[in-house]
């Protein structure tokens, strides 16, 4: 067979493929979603175009690593929020926590440097706890990453719009409407694919890295040796700050608990492996290595400078104190501004591209996560689905749609949000690590070095697992409640969803025999009168088989006596061995679907030896509105019959001719 239709290509005995003009829109409300859709997301790309989408190590890290390296631009700060009621001076303490968190970064990075190369394939903790630890473990940290992924987007957002709000004070009030429309922006980004998404945020992550270094570099340099400050300037209380308490090893604590959103997003490189042009592992530790390195400097730098100027954060966060930090470096005093001073909003402008775009991790991995688990049957299969541009797309939206959500509740709020963050991130650290020390005992019989390897990685899981800990402990009360409690409910709901596909794969079976000459078939015709549509299917029916019951619910006497007359005159045409029968059901309750349900049942019950076929006229109309004047009875029974097992349901659209046909007509075509 070779196809006319241009849609349809013939490339093999037997074989045929769907060319890009099977998805050209057929009518003029498609042509407009069309190239709306196209000029969004762009054109459709094939699946040999997936290798093609791979990301470089330049693109990765800007992809990948984007999450982890904004959050320089908060964490700094989230440590000295909750120093701050011990007083102005206790912010000085942050030092020494920033660098209890760049060591704990090193030895998380050295751990998933390890991961890479063992997970090729994609070593999140989701993986590696699943493969070493069982089911359930696996299925907490992919509910500790998916929430966390979700409050990624949302903090990292709200943050960049605080940062920009410090520059624009009158964007104060439309702050939430400034969120939601970013995430939209960034959604849509991503629809177009992983590559052309790169291709997009790599200049403004590595601007930002650029500014940031200068900054870190000109300010110390102007802080030490031109003016000579202390190590640790006076900080100044900010105005609204009343009460102190002593400095305990609870504040020091939840002040390092808060700093460890720094960590976010480490695990991303190791996740998306498979994103990553061939030899994907050697590329994937490589960039893991870059990133680490750039988060450390830039995070010890940001503190150095805060400590340097003193600079303490504000209540509500406005302005930021990366944003005193530079406007100190590079305004300095307001009233005889330096000749740095236009680089100020040019940097925040900076910081907020990149605290956007560090939503973007959430972007790669959390559709990817939720693939994963859609794959092993944990979540719907629509998130294991490709989009046009090679994306899951579905994904995606679910993910815009949540972060948004939590936008518009807490009010963009970001020392709400960040209340919820980093406890799950941490909680998958632990089980990831933890997976991978069974994963080297296990091949310590084959594998060289095993001993240092899980040395390395059992240090990963003990840190990991005391900072989990921690952080659940000290912001238990300021949101970290919320989500302890949403990580079982989520983990059950996986396993609901896994108990349904399996449930269904068992009992994908139906009472029809699978030999043709076993069938005996008995068609049931509902019909509200015997129209043109009514004669035409209960001929179908009569082309398969002889047993046809026609079935009329007697709502109206009038309606009734007429389909009985016009049956008695259109059955005087049958052959006398044919057994088309009318059953007319009496409604006094005016019910017209559920006695046909009801008789369907008792049919299915009298006759369990045939194959009961139920064949439902549709009216197609030719425009939208007017499926509202009918009243969709075909459509609700065949809803009903959906969740009737053994019944077999097919529909006959029916195409509304642009004249009724009379009665001649009819009694025409039934002679026929």
């Amino acid at each position: 067979m070779r196809p006319s239709h241009s849609s349809l290509r013939r490339v093999g005995d037997g074989v045929l493929e769907a060319t890009e003009a099977s998805l050209a829109p057929r009518s003029g409300s498609e042509r407009v979603t069309y190239r709306v859709k196209r000029f969004l997301i762009g054109s459709p790309l094939t699946n040999a175009q997936a290798a093609h989408e791979r990301l470089t190590k330049f693109k990765a890290l800007a992809v990948l690593s984007s999450d982890a390296i904004s959050s320089v631009a908060y964490a700094t700060e989230a440590s000295m929020v909750a120093l701050l009621a011990a007083g102005a001076m206790a912010t000085g303490i942050v030092f020494p926590i920033s660098i209890a968190i760049v060591l704990l970064l090193a030895i998380v990075a050295i751990s998933y440097r390890q991961t890479i190369p063992a997970y090729p394939g994609g070593g999140g903790s989701y993986i590696v706890a699943k493969d070493n630890l069982g089911t359930l473990p696996g299925l907490v940290a992919a509910a500790s990453l998916l929430i966390d992924y979700i409050l990624t987007v949302s903090v990292s957002v709200s943050s960049g719009v605080q940062n920009l709000a410090s520059v624009f004070q009158g964007l104060g009030p439309y702050v939430v409407a400034i969120d939601v429309a970013l995430v939209i922006l960034i959604t849509i980004v991503n629809l177009r694919g992983i590559r052309e998404s790169g291709s997009v945020f790599a200049i403004p992550t590595y601007f930002f890295i650029a500014s940031a270094v200068i900054m870190i570099v000109g300010g110390l340099f102007k802080a030490y040796l031109i003016d000579h400050q202390p190590f640790m300037a006076a900080f100044h209380p900010p105005t609204g700050i009343t009460g102190m308490e002593p400095v305990s090893i609870f504040l020091i604590l939840k002040a390092f608990a808060s700093g460890c959103s720094a960590m976010t997003g480490v695990e991303a490189i190791s996740n998306g492996v498979p994103a990553f042009k061939k030899p994907e592992t050697k590329n994937a530790a490589i960039t893991l290595t870059w990133m680490a390195s750039i988060l450390a400097t830039l995070f010890i730098g940001i503190t150095l400078l805060a400590m340097a100027y003193g600079v303490t954060p504000q209540v509500g966060g406005n302005p930021t104190v990366i944003a005193q930090i530079a406007q100190k470096v590079f305004v300095g005093d307001p009233s005889h501004p330096g000749p740095l001073a236009f680089f100020f909003p040019i940097f925040q402008l900076s910081v907020l591209f990149i605290l956007v775009l560090a939503a973007n991790t959430s972007y790669a991995d959390f559709p990817r996560l939720a693939s994963l688990l859609a794959r092993d049957h944990f979540l719907p299969h629509q998130f294991a689905f490709r989009g046009d541009r090679l994306a899951f797309s579905t994904g995606i939206v679910v993910l815009a749609i949540f972060a948004s959500a939590l936008l518009i509740i807490f009010k963009g709020s970001t020392d709400a949000l960040i209340g919820l963050y980093a406890v799950g991130v941490f909680m998958s650290f632990t089980l990831s690590q933890s997976g991978m020390v069974i994963h080297w005992w296990r091949l310590r019989p084959s594998e060289r070095g095993w001993q240092r390897k899980i040395s390395i990685n059992a240090l990963g899981a003990c840190t990991t697992l005391v900072v989990a800990i921690v952080i659940a402990s000290t912001k238990f009360l300021e949101g970290a409640w919320v989500v302890v409690i949403l990580i079982p409910i989520l983990v059950l709901m996986f396993m609901s969803i896994h108990k349904h596909y399996r449930g269904v794969e068992g009992q994908r079976t139906t009472t029809v025999p699978g030999r043709a000459a076993e069938i005996k078939h008995l068609f049931i015709v509902p019909i509200a009168a015997m129209d043109r549509v009514s004669v035409q299917s209960i001929a179908y029916a009569r082309s398969i088989t002889k047993n046809v019951v026609a079935v009329h619910v007697s709502i109206d006497e009038g309606d009734t006596d007429k389909v009985r007359a016009t049956w008695q005159d259109w059955a005087t045409r049958l052959p006398s061995d044919d057994k088309t029968m009318l059953v007319v059901i009496e409604s006094p309750y005016r019910s017209l679907y559920r006695p046909i349900l009801d008789y369907i049942d008792s049919v299915k019950e009298l006759y369990p030896e045939f194959t009961i076929t139920v064949l439902l006229p549709e009216f197609v109309v030719a425009h939208w509105w007017e499926h509202f004047l009918h009243n969709q009875t075909a459509l609700r029974l065949k809803a009903a019959l959906l969740f009737r097992p053994g019944i077999v349901v097919t529909s006959m659209p029916q195409h509304l001719p642009s004249r009724i046909p009379d009665m001649a007509e009819v009694a025409e075509l039934s002679g026929r």
